[in-house]
């Protein structure tokens, strides 16, 4: 999604996601804090599970627990004390002189932790060392490949090192990788892989062409321009714009998909932002956040047919437990959903009325100093302190309006001046 806006707002994907990293993470958060106060509050509705299906326990009936607390201590201390020496240690590798980033130190110390813990996990088993417990082995085989994946993806991108194609090609290959080692790839599964993955940049495509067809007559026909007045009548100004766009989106998400929201609604409204001098980057974070309700929300949230399609359509049988499990119903589903979806629009308040938690992750634009740039030039090694445009009456301003015409050189010699000269003399005659 963030790839697709930083796309239609013509900005860095790298800017795009360094602005959504710390909205994203506090949206977890959110997420973490709600599921913890629904299980203090209502424990029925999050039941504990059965004592027959704690399978990884230890021969001496210990749950394991604290040994995978005391690894995620030391990952997590590992993983601290990269980011005290990050700058130190992958600025001379790629050669670069300035401070990174702050998403990029979270970004690499998560995954020297990950592969630590990965690590230890791995010798521990090959070596039947015995220092962790099954259930630290467990979650760490389960749940650590998954976030190299995001490293493979994301952390390459951030590090300069991958643009996001590059990027998207290392995810896929992870993930490839992945199933391997697993033992779950196969021929069918592959072939699978490939049909959807083929489907989908068809339907991307089509889209886009679509949309690139409709932008295209309808910015012949001076749309854009109605488009931008229309929003300038709106009281307001800038919050009132913001307001009314995505409470826009917002019903749009709940009939379509964010795709088409993408190419065919954001190109409208991108030029009425940035006119009124909205960071561009702060909208695209803003948008996107509000169009994850569009997952969420019915008639056509597409996570809540994923749901559907694996929950329970009738009562069964547990296995382990030998309990008759009810069905859950589709109605129960949209109940759930509702929770999630205010919780999703208690961000995009909070970045609406807070834009330093998305700007004050963008690096700070590099300011050229003009005069300072020709200084440079003129006292450059072999010139001499000559001045490189000959002549200082001919050296081009500092503001950068360019060289004027030498003495007794027509005007007719620039092309654009000749092409103006005969618009004039053909509207005279």
């Amino acid at each position: 999604m963030l790839i697709v806006l930083a796309d239609q707002l013509g900005r860095s994907v790298g800017d795009m996601y360094a602005g959504a990293l710390i909205p994203g993470l506090m949206l977890v958060g959110l997420y973490l804090l709600f599921i913890a106060a629904v299980a203090l509050i209502k424990p029925k509705w999050v039941p504990a599970l059965p004592a027959e299906a704690r399978i990884y326990r230890e021969e001496n009936g210990a749950s394991g627990h604290t040994s995978l607390l005391v690894l995620l201590a030391i990952c997590g201390l590992v993983s601290y004390v990269w980011s005290l020496n990050h700058e130190a240690i992958i600025n001379p590798m790629i050669e670069r002189e300035r401070a990174p980033a702050a998403d990029e130190v979270v970004i690499m110390s998560i995954t020297v932790g990950s592969f630590l813990a990965l690590a230890l996990a791995l010798l521990n088993r090959l070596l039947r060392l015995g220092l962790l417990s099954r259930l630290a082995e467990q979650v760490t085989f389960v749940l650590i490949p998954p976030l190299v994946l995001i490293f493979l993806v994301l952390g390459t991108i951030f590090l300069g090192i991958a643009t996001p194609t590059e990027g998207g090609a290392m995810g896929a290959l992870g993930a490839l990788i992945m199933a391997g080692a697993r033992r779950t790839l196969s021929f069918k599964l592959l072939k699978e892989a490939l049909e959807n993955s083929t489907k989908l940049s068809i339907f991307v495509l089509f889209i886009l062409i679509g949309s690139t067809v409709f932008s295209f007559t309808f910015n012949a026909a001076d749309g854009h321009f109605w488009v931008e007045h229309l929003f300038d009548k709106l009281p307001g100004g800038q919050m009132g714009f913001l307001l009314f766009v995505n409470f826009l989106v917002f019903v749009l998400g709940m009939f379509i998909d964010f795709f088409e929201i993408a190419f065919i609604v954001i190109p409208l409204l991108a030029p009425v932002a940035e006119s009124m001098d909205i960071n561009l980057i702060w909208f695209g974070v803003l948008l996107a956040m509000n169009m994850q309700t569009s997952f969420l929300t019915p008639p056509f949230g597409f996570a809540l047919f994923y749901l559907r399609s694996v929950a329970a359509k009738e009562d069964y049988t547990d296995k382990v437990t030998g309990k008759r499990i009810p069905a859950v119903t589709t109605a129960q589903i949209y109940k759930g959903s509702i929770a999630f979806i205010v919780l999703q629009l208690i961000m995009v308040a909070v970045i609406l009325f807070n834009p330093q938690l998305v700007v004050g992750n963008l690096d700070a634009p590099v300011e050229v100093d003009a005069e300072a740039v020709r200084e440079q030039l003129l006292n450059m090694p072999g010139t001499d302190n000559e001045n490189p445009w000959g002549d200082e009456e001919a050296a081009p301003e500092a503001e950068g309006e360019g060289a004027p015409e030498a003495e007794g050189e027509p005007a007719d010699n620039d092309p654009a001046k000749a092409m103006e000269e005969a618009l004039r003399r053909s509207k005279s005659e």
